[in-house]
């Protein structure tokens, strides 16, 4: 069952002042009960060494009218010293008492009588016997009960407080909160014009600041895809509008005989980049599938790299560009890895460097192992090279075609794109490094997986 924060907060600090309360209370009554009992006791102590110091006479008055005495509640009894017990408080005198008061300097105790409970204080005296002064603790008790009341009244009234502080602080903290639900809701919905005021509470601006995060970021992202679409859309749109064009031509028979081959040869071209365009974006949308498959193997690493430059020699020859395979592992080393795909990584990559390498340049791949002795393969060029700002975006989608597509030859802007999901799946990572002395190093560096025998 769903439960908004403010009535949450309201009901935690209203349970936390309820047992506040309560424990205050139990509390308060036993201590009350001591307190009051102390202080009969307390006033007992001064009647009964008064009574102890007075001489008889004012001792025999005291017994015949209670109130000379500084409390007139007290009992009082006098003990002769043949044992005989005397005044109000003879009948909660025992022998128990008595004999006590025989043996030591002073009595306090407590004692039964008539289903009432007593404070006792007795002190003897010089010539024998003593005297005695006692009190009802049910009539302490019911002054305590009275002050426990008014205690009582008063945790009442700061209950009510707290329940009034609770709902207006839980109103000030799930304010801001609310305001935030409500900016998100506005964000997922599409508006990415929300402001956040700053709040004063420090973790809900916190919040805030992660959500203006968000915020920036889906539009920084929207906007780059939007970018991305118009690009891909012109791309698209010119061969399609040669094709168009030459097709119109042809139907209309406007096309001189002479020049079927070379309209031929345009429309082959103009339909290559169109499948181009078209497996990039298919190739992209399967990356982002979950059951997009890997094929783990054991993969030796030395042939797959000659494999693969033998596979690229004939384009190489005919850019006049020299191609060169480097193995810098041990002979006989595998690779955890899919194969296929790892390939298809490494073909994009010698794509990319052919097409921006003049020819007697060479490029270079190379596989060798990282410091922490995992798999590591590189394709290097000696072509224009790239920035510091260049490597950092290499593998979002377009960014380096739209960078230099009027500066030199590019492809369809998601090749690299390509590249880097498929090295995630394959569990490592890719990065892109200028090269020393001119060019571009691509890095596919692996987890290093032991390989089953």
């Amino acid at each position: 069952m769903s439960r908004s924060l403010q009535r949450t907060v309201t009901w935690a600090t209203v349970m936390v002042a309820a047992v506040a309360v309560g424990v205050t209370a139990l509390a308060a009554l036993p201590l009350l009960r001591a307190v009051d009992e102390a202080s009969a006791r307390a006033a007992l102590v001064t009647q009964v060494d008064r009574l102890a110091a007075a001489t008889p006479a004012e001792r025999e008055a005291a017994l015949s009218d209670s109130s000379s005495l500084s409390d007139p509640d007290a009992l009082i009894a006098v003990i002769d010293a043949d044992g005989t017990v005397t005044g109000p408080a003879a009948d909660v005198v025992g022998s128990r008492i008595a004999h006590d008061l025989a043996t030591s300097a002073a009595v306090s105790t407590t004692a039964r009588h008539d289903r009432a409970t007593f404070a006792v204080e007795a002190r003897p005296l010089a010539g024998g016997g003593g005297v005695v002064a006692a009190q009802d603790l049910s009539r302490v008790r019911a002054l305590g009960a009275d002050v426990f009341a008014r205690i009582a009244l008063a945790l009442g009234i700061g209950f009510v407080a707290a329940l009034a502080v609770a709902i207006l602080v839980s109103r000030r903290l799930t304010r801001p909160l609310a305001g935030l639900a409500g900016a998100a809701r506005r964000i997922a919905a599409g508006d990415r014009s929300v402001d956040l005021a700053p709040s004063a509470i420090d973790e809900v601006r916190d919040v805030e600041a992660a959500l203006g995060s968000i915020r920036s970021a889906l539009a920084h992202s929207e906007g780059r895809q939007r970018d991305f679409l118009l690009s891909v859309s012109h791309e698209l749109r010119t061969p399609l509008a040669a094709i168009r064009g030459y097709s119109s031509a042809l139907r209309d028979g406007l096309v001189p005989p002479d020049n079927l081959g070379q309209i031929g040869e345009t429309l082959d071209a103009e339909a290559a980049r169109l499948a181009t365009f078209t497996d990039d974006l298919l190739a992209l949308a399967r990356l982002e599938a979950d059951d997009f498959p890997i094929r783990l193997a054991p993969t030796p690493v030395a042939p797959l790299i000659q494999q693969t430059v033998s596979a690229w020699g004939g384009a190489a020859a005919t850019a006049g560009v020299d191609l060169i395979a480097e193995v810098v592992v041990a002979s006989g080393s595998f690779v955890l890895t899919d194969p296929l795909r790892l390939r298809q990584v490494l073909d994009g990559l010698i794509e990319n460097a052919l097409r921006v390498s003049a020819a007697s340049t060479a490029i270079t791949v190379r596989a060798a192992a990282g410091p922490d002795g995992a798999p590591l393969f590189e394709v290097a060029d000696t072509g224009p090279g790239i920035s510091d700002d260049d490597a950092a975006h290499a593998f979002e989608r377009g960014v380096l075609r739209d960078r230099y597509q009027d500066v030199r030859r590019v492809g369809s802007g998601l090749g690299l794109s390509i590249a880097a999901r498929l090295v995630e799946r394959l569990g490592g990572r890719i990065s892109a490094h200028r090269r020393a002395g001119g060019g571009t190093v691509f890095r596919i560096e692996l987890e290093a997986t032991p390989v089953p025998d």
